[in-house]
């Protein structure tokens, strides 16, 4: 059967038992090296794609993915007839009123800063949302005139606070004639709730919609619509049709512009921590280099053999770039594999960890969320894989040059 040289060659110094202990020793840490550093990438990236969802998640449990706001303090706006226009927008699943202020929470000597924000308890997203994180109480309870609220874990156990007892809001506003002043109101907690974000847990509470307009500073600007979309991704998109839905007196926010801070933060140490364990794989290349080198050397009566024969400087290139091709993505192969079994197994592989080291990786008594999420994204990998095959690529080309300039008088000389 017709085989190339070049591939023909190079697949029997691969296949073939090296007497060198040194250069057999470097290939297998070079096939390990890629493997690992490709399986590490792929892991350590899924696991930061798994919290960035779980982070996400959290941030809009109980905040809307787009707001439409007044554009000015002083804006007249109509909040039924901007609700009815942006439920006809594409992509809007929901469109309800709110408002919220800041005050300042009241209980005995203990103060704290927080935000009352009045819902709908009829509203279905509101019984979606706020309903599915009450821990105790009933959303129900939140009947207008009641002055009741539900407050967050945080403020909960800061304040000293359970179910029945009062709390006091101090809520700023303005004079007649333009002095500061503070409106005192007590309200009875009907619920706690928890989501696991101290945003969200550490600040809110939640009381009846038509309560907190009462308390409202004339112009304060503290109305809004809360827009449910049917793809959160999509929001930004969303967002921008509204904005030409609503022009003039609205402004429209997405939770990516609210929230951006987070995934700032969050991009920048994928990239750095990609940057970083990609080291692994150059390194491994090097290694490539390495055993290449020394495998040139130990064959160069073979090339120059070959070259008397009449093979071109290109077919000699070509064996050892096929070589170093073999090793290196063979590694890149396995370590996708392994990645991949790892990426998808967390959930499993975590608690068997546990079990056997009786430890546990992340305690519930310091981290909100006590399991490790993974989510693998296919860009992800391919990216990995075609960078990984790149360094390893590049880490032919030096020996296979060596190899290619060897002259055969010189390496026959003393045969």
């Amino acid at each position: 059967m017709f085989h190339p040289l070049p591939l023909y060659v190079g697949l029997r110094y691969v296949r073939a038992r090296s007497h060198k202990f040194f250069v057999s020793f470097i290939t297998w840490a070079s096939l390990v090296g890629v493997c690992v550093g490709v399986a590490a990438l792929i892991v350590i990236l899924s696991v930061m794609n798994g919290f960035e969802s779980e982070l996400r998640d959290r941030l809009l449990s109980l905040s809307a993915p787009v707001r439409v706001i007044a554009a000015g303090e002083s804006a007249a706006v109509d909040w039924p007839d901007a609700a009815r226009r942006a439920r006809a927008v594409a992509g809007v699943t929901a469109a309800t009123p709110y408002a919220q202020l800041q005050a300042l929470g009241v209980r005995g000597a203990e103060m704290l800063p927080v935000v009352l924000r009045g819902v709908d308890p009829g509203d279905a997203a509101t019984v979606h949302e706020l309903g599915a994180a009450i821990t105790h109480g009933h959303l129900a309870d939140l009947t207008p005139g009641s002055a009741r609220v539900i407050v967050g874990e945080l403020i909960a156990e800061r304040l000293g606070l359970a179910l029945g007892d009062q709390l006091t809001l101090l809520v700023p506003s303005l004079s007649e004639d333009g002095a500061p002043q503070g409106k005192l109101r007590s309200f009875t907690v009907a619920g706690v709730f928890e989501v696991g974000l101290q945003d969200h847990d550490g600040t809110l509470v939640f009381a009846p919609l038509s309560d907190v307009r009462a308390l409202l500073p004339p112009g304060s600007g503290g109305q809004g619509l809360r827009v449910g979309v049917s793809d959160v991704l999509a929001a930004p998109a969303v967002a921008a049709r509204l904005r030409a839905a609503l022009p003039g007196a609205y402004e429209v926010r997405d939770w990516t512009q609210d929230n951006a801070n987070y995934f700032r933060a969050i991009r920048i140490e994928k990239t750095m921590m990609s940057l970083i364990l990609l080291l692994i794989v150059a390194v491994a290349a090097f290694n490539i280099v390495a055993m290449l080198v020394m495998v040139v050397t130990d064959k160069r009566t073979d090339i120059a053999i070959l070259r008397t024969f009449g093979a071109a400087p290109r077919s000699v290139m070509g064996i050892f770039i096929t070589q170093g091709l073999v090793i290196g993505w063979l590694g890149v192969a396995l370590g996708v594999a392994l990645g991949l079994a790892l990426a998808l197994n967390v959930e499993t592989i975590e608690p068997f960890l546990e079990r056997t080291f009786h430890f546990q990786i992340l305690d519930s008594d310091v981290y909100y969320s006590s399991a490790i999420p993974s989510e693998v994204h296919l860009a992800n990998v391919v990216a990995i894989t075609a960078a990984a095959l790149l360094l390893t690529t590049l880490a032919t080309i030096y020996p296979a040059m060596r190899a290619a300039r060897t002259a055969p008088a010189e390496a026959l000389r003393y045969e």
